[in-house]
């Protein structure tokens, strides 16, 4: 089954949405209207720091590469804050990464797949601490079964809510609108932030940087998608990086939980190499980088300039990448008939949102099996770039760490 064909209710809302529902404000630049979200922590890092370069030109540049979308007279019933304690001077801050795997818009469609619409394939809740501590992104497959609200367009209209149905409907069905208040209803989290980008602008992204180091443990060999990777250590770029975040069938255990770990070891990755390796020291890559992200960036109007985005990713800066987790919420397949393949949360999960609203690091359990953004795919120990937080020695990955890469098709 492909990507495309995963849900048909899904891909027939998909076919009506209105390109006014996802429609922001560019500028320079008619909008772009369909994204995907993958690299959020790598941009808000470089970001953060390409505040400190004082080129006039390079800075209204980004500016006009932006698309803007108000999305605020769109979202009800939205969730309260916790109040923050006195002595901590700034609030936590909740980020969610967006996005789709429309094959509309040029570089978009590749791997030859057809049909009109977004279908969103990726969200993940980035939580930054209010003490700037610690920071980790909770993925939610896009399979889940919930009980989706009503929501609504951009000219008000209500777009009625359904029961088991599938996450990323809500997407298709209302775009960022829909998919925040779906999220805010289902979790009890203000979303601050959101952030969404595209296929074209993910690729340009891992081409300036000169490629992000994967381990893949087999060979990919997937046909029907045109998907073809050998096995090894090297570093992907381009539409071979495409292909490697987006396989599924023929690597690992072939499910859709194991492709959002290996994304969200992609993401570790490649935020690796932005802050420890060449890219903060090589002005043209700092640029190329900023430029391809900034491009396909669609954002709230509280990120509507670098400027806003860069504060944004300077909470991220001191954090260290070794504090940077990446966990999926916690489900299991679903064994209703009609419903295989699906997944359900929880009632752990019930624990997860209750750590981000209120501002706690994840336990032990909780975190079991995360991806460190210090640690490289394939690596036991941290990169040149990051540095245990305890100051402990670096161990090799514990048995479910282990077992997760394995299902993922990531090296143990």
């Amino acid at each position: 089954m492909s990507d495309a064909e995963s849900n048909p209710a899904e891909q027939r809302a998909a076919e009506q949405v209105s390109p006014a529902t996802t429609r922001g404000r560019r500028r320079g630049k008619a909008p772009r209207t369909h994204v995907v979200g993958k690299v959020l922590l790598s941009t808000l890092i470089v970001l953060g720091m390409v505040t400190g370069l004082s080129v006039v030109f390079i800075y209204r540049h980004l500016n006009d590469n932006l698309t803007v979308l108000d999305v605020s007279s769109q979202l009800e019933n939205r969730p309260e804050k916790q109040d923050q304690a006195s002595d901590v001077p700034q609030e936590p801050l909740n980020i969610l990464v967006m996005g789709s795997d429309s094959r509309e818009g040029e570089g978009n469609n590749i791997d030859g797949l057809t049909g009109d619409g977004a279908r969103s394939d990726t969200t993940i809740l980035m939580h930054l601490s209010a003490d700037r501590k610690q920071a980790y992104g909770v993925s939610i497959p896009r399979d889940s079964l919930v009980t989706r609200p009503d929501c609504k367009t951009e000219d008000g209209e209500t777009i009625p809510g359904g029961e088991n149905e599938q996450w990323n409907t809500a997407f298709a069905l209302g775009g960022p609108a829909c998919t925040i208040q779906q999220f805010e209803q289902l979790t009890g989290v203000f979303v601050d932030h959101f952030v969404v980008v595209d296929f074209s602008g993910f690729r340009d992204m891992v081409d300036a940087i000169d490629g992000v180091e994967v381990c893949i443990p087999e060979d990919i060999e997937d046909p029907e998608h045109g998907i073809n990777i050998p096995a090894g250590t090297r570093e992907v770029r381009g539409k071979e990086a495409l292909n490697y975040v987006r396989a599924r069938y023929t690597l690992g255990d072939g499910s859709d939980i194991g492709r959002i770990a290996r994304q969200q070891a992609f993401i570790a990755a490649m935020a690796n190499k932005v802050v420890s390796g060449g890219t903060l020291a090589r002005f043209d890559r700092l640029v190329g980088f900023l430029n391809a992200a900034t491009k396909s960036l669609i954002v709230d109007p509280g990120l509507e300039n670098v400027f806003k985005i860069g504060k944004a990713g300077l909470g991220f800066k001191n954090i260290g990448l070794d504090n940077i987790k990446f966990v999926t919420v916690p489900f299991e397949y679903d064994t209703r008939e009609g419903f295989e393949g699906r997944v359900v949360w929880l009632p752990e999960a019930d624990d997860v949102w209750q750590k981000v609203v209120d501002d706690e690091p994840l336990s032990r359990r909780l975190s079991s099996g995360a991806i460190n953004a210090g640690e490289l795919p394939g690596s036991g120990s941290p990169s040149g770039g990051a540095s245990p937080s305890d100051g402990a020695s670096p161990s090799e990955p514990d048995e479910d760490v282990a077992a997760a890469r394995e299902a993922a098709g990531l090296c143990a």
